[in-house]
């Protein structure tokens, strides 16, 4: 069983433009559509997709428009909490697509009064179902998105040492204070560190040091040694693996996958050529090919392969 937790779940409207997005002009819309949205929403999509049993948490009313559209989409999901029939909270995320395939994005905040806990209390009575019922495992959590403005910045590094407590492994998706707390208190507190986290290139720098953009020039031109060098520094501090999404380029993988090797493995996919219509969820695409395969049992490199294959197809794809 696959549980993913979104604590900042959007509305995303995406927007196809009849040509080259003018900024201070008139812009055109060709073709739009609502979908429901935020990371764990996406990852969880795509899992279903793929066949396998997702449950998706996400802040909400239920009678919402959001979780209307969750239940379009045909998605098992638990929607928690919500003070309005109209879903109060849940944010409406823009994305501009030009007829180039450019895309820009316009992302609100998130609810400003929630605090976390109502979400964890549900996170937590969940886990204990799934493992009241003795399900076939592995199970996985995934925890993704940005944190809403009220919640703690350390609110994913508790969250995955609860779900490690309950015999969950855990994945992570995340940036900025977010990100970097997670790193911080894993250092703390070994419970805390994620069995995978799944930085970009410019999230990766960020919490390691480096240049993202140099990072990703490199790997398209086949250097690899900066992203592997701070890829690997992230498992020194107790992370599982990391799988690192590097736009046109594929991904990279960083793992202890061989329990008989000391230091960690790397493996590179690079990305098929393919003509992009939009980038919204490529890497959320990315995160749940790399955990079907990890629930399917497959090696590392595998679980690579399948995560670039569900990223690539994505940019092909509109919404």
């Amino acid at each position: 069983m696959i549980i993913t937790v979104t604590p900042n779940p959007s509305i995303d409207r995406s927007q196809s433009l009849s040509g080259p997005l003018e900024i201070g002009g008139v812009n055109r819309v060709a073709s739009g559509v609502d979908q429901a949205g935020g990371k764990g929403i996406n990852v969880a999509t795509v899992i279903h997709h793929a066949g396998h049993d997702v449950l998706a948490l996400a802040p909400a009313d239920p009678t919402s428009d959001f979780a209307d559209l969750v239940r379009t989409a045909d998605l098992p999901a638990r929607f928690i909490g919500g003070n309005s029939s109209t879903g109060t909270g849940v944010r409406v995320n823009l994305t501009l697509t030009d007829a180039d395939g450019v895309t820009t994005k316009i992302n609100s905040p998130g609810d400003t009064e929630a605090t976390g806990e109502t979400l964890a209390d549900a996170v937590a009575h969940t886990l204990t179902d799934v493992t009241a019922q003795h399900l076939d495992g592995p199970h996985w959590l995934v925890l993704a998105g940005s944190l809403p403005p009220g919640y703690p910045d350390n609110w994913y590094a508790t969250m995955t040492a609860t779900a490690h407590e309950m015999g969950f492994r855990v994945a992570v998706d995340t940036s900025d204070a977010a990100l970097t707390a997670l790193v911080d208190l894993a250092d703390r507190n070994p419970a805390a560190a994620p069995d995978l986290v799944k930085p970009n290139s410019h999230e990766l720098a960020q919490i390691t040091g480096g240049d993202g953009d140099a990072m990703e020039a490199a790997a398209a031109s086949g250097d690899l040694d900066a992203v592997v060098t701070a890829a690997s520094t992230l498992l020194d501090r107790g992370f599982g693996a990391a799988l690192v999404s590097l736009g046109a380029a594929g991904a990279l993988l960083v793992s202890r996958d061989d329990s008989t090797v000391a230091d960690p493995s790397a493996w590179f996919c690079p990305s098929p050529s393919v003509t992009a219509v939009s980038t919204v969820g490529a890497g959320d695409s990315t995160l749940a090919g790399y955990v079907v395969g990890a629930v399917r049992g497959l090696p590392a490199p595998d679980r690579l392969s399948l995560a670039v294959a569900h990223g690539t197809t994505a940019v092909t794809l509109p919404g």
